[in-house]
C-alpha cells in the first residue's frame, strides 16, 4: 500500500532499518539514502557481505545475523533477488518490507502482506521522507500533497 497515510505510519514508526544491499561507496543511491535517514534519527544497519563496515555501523552478511529487532527492511537488490530477502524479513519479525525505486517483485510483496508486512514496492525510503517530513515542498517540489493539516514532526 502506498497511500499517504500508510507511508507517514510506517515512516514515524519504523525506527530501525536494515538496508539489504548498502554500498559503502558515498556515490551510490543506497548510500545517499541510508546517509539522509541515518542523519534523520533512523537506525541503519547495514546488510552486505563485502564489508565489514559502512556509516558508522557494524555490517551484517545477512539479515539473519542481526542480533537485534529490525522493523524496516530496505532492498537494495535486483528484483529476481527480492523473494529469499522477503522470507529473511518474515522470519526476523521485520515489520515492513520496503523495495527501492526500480524494484518490484509482486510475489515478494504478495508473500510479505501474507505474513503481516507492511510491503512498499518501487518507492525511495528518502524520497518518501523528504515528501512527507522534510520539507522539500518549501523549495517548491510538487510532493502531490493536498492537506491543511500540518505532519507530524518525527521525534529526532
Amino acid at each position: 500500500m502506498s497511500d499517504i497515510e500508510t507511508l507517514r505510519r510506517i515512516l514515524s514508526s519504523c525506527r530501525t532499518i536494515a538496508v539489504v544491499g548498502l554500498s559503502a561507496d558515498w556515490f551510490r543511491p543506497s548510500y545517499f539514502a541510508a546517509k539522509y535517514l541515518q542523519e534523520h534519527g533512523y537506525r541503519i544497519v547495514p546488510v552486505n557481505p563485502r564489508y565489514p563496515e559502512i556509516l558508522g555501523e557494524k555490517c551484517y552478511a545477512s539479515l539473519e545475523e542481526i542480533p537485534f529487532e529490525v522493523d524496516m527492511v530496505d532492498v537494495f537488490r535486483r528484483t529476481e533477488d527480492v523473494m529469499p530477502i522477503a522470507r529473511q524479513a518474515v522470519a526476523i519479525g521485520a515489520r515492513c518490507l520496503w523495495q527501492q525505486l526500480g524494484v518490484v517483485n509482486a510475489e515478494a510483496d504478495a508473500y510479505a502482506r501474507a505474513h503481516g508486512l507492511d510491503s512498499v514496492t518501487d518507492r525511495c525510503v528518502k524520497i518518501e521522507h523528504a515528501r512527507l517530513f522534510g520539507g522539500l515542498n518549501w523549495v517548491g517540489v510538487n510532493t502531490r500533497v493536498i492537506s491543511a493539516k500540518r505532519p507530524r514532526v518525527l521525534p529526532y
